[in-house]
This record gives C-alpha cells, structure tokens and sequence, in this order.
C-alpha cells in the first residue's frame, strides 16, 4: 500500500520513470528466443544459446513461478481501473486478476504469488506476513474466526466472528496484508542472500516508501562459464497486473546476475538488494 509522496520522492520516480522510457526506445526484443504461442514462462521463453535452466523442485516455488500461467502474447497490462499501463517496459503479463481497487501494487503482489502458491499446497501454517507496524499477521488465525481490529497505530485481535470457506477466509486476509503491508515490512521480515546463490521467487528490494521490488521469476546458467542470467517480474503504482520486465541487454528480457547495481526499467537496486522469503 502506498502513502501520500513528499515532492522529493515523487521527483525521484519520475527519474526513474524517464530513464526507463529512455533504455527502453533503444531495446531490441530478440523474438528467436520466445515461443508467442507458450502458455508459461518455461514454455515461451527459453534460455539465449549455451544457457540452461537451473534445475527446482517440482513443487518449489520457484516451478510456481515458471509454470504460472500467462496471457496472451502481445497482451498489455491493465490497471485496476482497466486502463492500460503506459510504460512499456514489459514482454509479457501474469494471468493474474486483480481488485477493482488499487490495492496490489509492487510487494503486494510479491506477497500474493507467494501467499497462494503456499494456499495451493495446504501449507496454511507458513502463510504468515508482518505488516508494516512489525505485527506478525498468521493466516490460520482468520481461518479460526479471529479479525483484526485497526485503530490508529493500534491493531488488536477480536474473536467470535463466523467461520468463512477456506478461501473467502484467505481472501479476506489477503486484502488486509495489501492494506497494511508493503515493501518496508517485507524487507524487514526477508532474509538477505548471496547473489551467487539466487534461485527463481528470490527478490531485489528496496523498502520505503516509495520503495520496490522485483521478483526472481527464473535463472539459467551457462555451465561453460558459470555465468547466470535472469528474468525478472513485478506490479507497480498503481494497481497493475503483474508483468515480466523487459532488459537492457542483449539477451533480453533475460538479465545478467551480477554483484553490482541492478538497474531495471523502473528502479535501480543497490548492490546487496537480493532477499529470499
């Protein structure tokens, strides 16, 4: 969720915002490696020549991510409104519906891939964020009948509600996590993580307000060198479907791992920005 931007940090956006605009006129989309009719980010896009997946479990997910559905090829991002994004920085969009609010924006949505890739298995126990007051929300306390309660800075428990369906309950708590959660409280709760060791549905963030972050969709490596390439995703302000970002590189949208600055069409990320639930 966002707050009200001070002139400062909505001068800072709007660089990013024209410097993306600017790599991105000079981008050229190398189509032999994308399959337009794939379904999946495994099917449509394979690694640049002498790169190979690096290998996930089955049910990781980091395979969540790879095999979650896509639109169609070519399809622009909505907001929540229904307009379309105007930046063009993206390659291709999540078949990832979204509130008729603006509510899921950058971590929200990262919250959300995870959150429902963990509600797919049944590992209702690990479904548990902090929002951004450190409160650590669970979500088998909303399942139980429990709400929460908000009153200025003070959140407190309130039970005796009546037990919803499973996912009304997960849906209901979803809404609150994006009301009350966001990049500053992700990035205290994630775990930093060595850029030698990234793995697909690791995050680059910065928390703030504004803050981001863009999510590990996939890695591949080429086994000759041991070089790793990348693709990455996100949401943005405001409320906007999730989409795989295009790259400054010769290889894009695939983006080279490196120990350095990770500028994206966006957002730059420092050195060290690299995090894992």
């Amino acid at each position: 969720m966002s707050d009200g931007l001070p002139a400062r940090q909505r001068r800072k956006m709007k660089k990013h915002i024209l410097l993306g605009l600017f790599f991105l006129t000079i981008i050229e989309v190398y189509s032999q490696n994308i399959n337009q009719k794939g379904n999946s980010i495994i099917e449509r896009f394979l690694p640049p020549e002498g790169y190979e997946r690096v290998t996930v479990e089955e049910k990781s997910f980091g395979n969540y991510l790879r095999t979650f559905p896509l639109k169609k090829y070519g399809s622009s991002v909505l907001l929540y409104n229904g307009n379309e994004k105007r930046n063009k920085v993206y390659i291709s969009v999540f078949d990832f519906p979204l509130l008729k609010t603006d509510l899921i924006q950058c971590a929200d949505a990262v919250i959300k891939l995870k959150a429902e890739y963990l509600y797919k298995y049944g590992k209702y126990s690990e479904i548990t964020f902090h929002i951004t007051n450190g409160m650590i929300v669970p979500f088998e306390r909303f399942l139980d009948g429990e709400q929460l309660i908000v009153s200025g800075n003070n959140v407190t428990w309130k039970s005796g509600y009546k037990k919803e369906a499973v996912r009304d309950s997960f849906d209901d708590y979803l809404k609150f996590i994006y009301s009350y959660a966001g990049t500053y409280s992700l990035s205290k709760e994630a775990k930093r993580k060595s850029i030698g060791n990234i793995t697909p549905g690791d995050f680059f963030i910065y928390g703030g307000s504004p803050g981001h972050v863009v999510l590990v969709l996939d890695v591949a490596i080429n086994k000759k060198t041991g070089r790793k390439i990348m693709l990455l995703g996100q949401s943005y302000m405001p409320s906007q479907e999730f989409h795989i970002l295009k790259s400054y590189e010769n290889i894009n949208p695939w983006y080279f791992v490196e120990d350095e600055v990770l500028k994206t069409p966006e957002w730059t990320f420092e050195k060290g920005s690299l995090m894992e639930f």
